[in-house]
């Protein structure tokens, strides 16, 4: 029997990890700075967070849909990147999909409401400017008229979303205005949301081009898309050895989170440089991705919690 898609289905609920860790680094970093937990905020913010991040899925899946980038006849659609192709295969569920976006951000708009209710009302403008500019990233992102990442926006905006704007919102529920050591920790997830958000697009590249979904992968090629990848995990790198050198206490904790790197990223690179303008061979890039992006994660979020002890 052809049953309908969960809700959980629905919402891509494997990517919501991608909001609970910067808001959870966030928050132990601040943690760091005061020394002092607010756990109810905590769970507010996360209920901001995955109703926003509910939301940008959504969205996403049904823009994608109607504007043909997701299409019917997709051999890399896997777990790890892609849209669902729940509204391709059944179009009746528009109306649905519409409403547990709007759902998202009903609750979200609540969590926020709720964290403006026992924080700082001196910190009230800075949660707000961030809601707002997200709920609005949340549609827009891929919705017309902006299709902001249709145009090559998307890359600075992931960073922005996932990096600066998760780790600041994280800050200011513990009470708290970031400082120098947010600074250094504020790239760190916007990177490695982009790392996913980069495979993806190599291998959504001809469904991509075909939509006119110009991200900057789609314009620099497939190619210096291998180049660029690396650079961002570079990057990713080298801002953890400086963030572990300089800016925490005890920080060396954090330089195990690269230990994955010295196994999987020589595998990455060889995948890349030889089928790289293959999508269908590129489907392990995203396993192996995804992989780096969990286990260096994980292990990043143990490192900034040993430091407290």
């Amino acid at each position: 029997m052809d049953r309908d898609p969960s809700i959980v289905q629905m919402m891509r609920a494997q990517f919501l990890i991608g909001i609970v860790i910067p808001l959870t680094i966030g928050t132990i970093t601040a943690v760091i700075i005061s020394g002092i937990f607010h756990l109810v905020n905590f769970l507010i913010v996360l209920i901001i967070g995955l109703g926003l991040h509910v939301s940008t899925d959504v969205y996403n899946d049904i823009y994608d849909t109607k504007q043909g980038a997701d299409v019917k006849a997709i051999d890399t659609r896997n777990y790890f990147s892609g849209g669902s192709g729940i509204l391709i295969e059944k179009p009746y569920l528009m109306k649905k999909m519409y409403l547990l976006a709007r759902l998202g951000i009903l609750v979200s708009f609540l969590g926020m409401l709720g964290l403006l209710y026992i924080i700082e009302k001196t910190l009230w403008l800075y949660v707000i400017v961030i809601y707002l500019g997200s709920a609005f990233l949340s549609k827009y992102y891929t919705a017309a008229p902006l299709k902001l990442g249709y145009h090559g926006f998307g890359e600075i905006l992931v960073w922005l979303s996932f990096g600066p704007l998760a780790i600041t919102l994280a800050c200011l529920s513990q009470d708290l205005v970031p400082n120098t050591v947010f600074y250094g920790v504020m790239p760190i997830t916007g990177l490695t949301t982009l790392t996913v958000l980069w495979s993806g697009q190599l291998v959504d590249l001809p469904n991509d081009i075909a939509a006119g979904k110009r991200g900057m992968v789609a314009r620099i090629g497939s190619k210096n898309a291998v180049y660029g990848y690396m650079i961002i995990q570079l990057l990713l790198i080298l801002n953890t050895i400086v963030v572990a050198t300089f800016f925490i206490l005890h920080g060396w904790l954090l330089l195990f989170s690269l230990v994955p790197f010295i196994v999987l990223l020589p595998k990455i690179w060889g995948i890349l440089k030889k089928n790289h303008a293959d999508p269908t061979k590129l489907v392990l890039l995203t396993k192996l991705n995804s992989t780096l992006y969990g286990l260096f994660s994980f292990l990043f979020m143990l490192g900034l919690g040993l430091t407290l002890l």
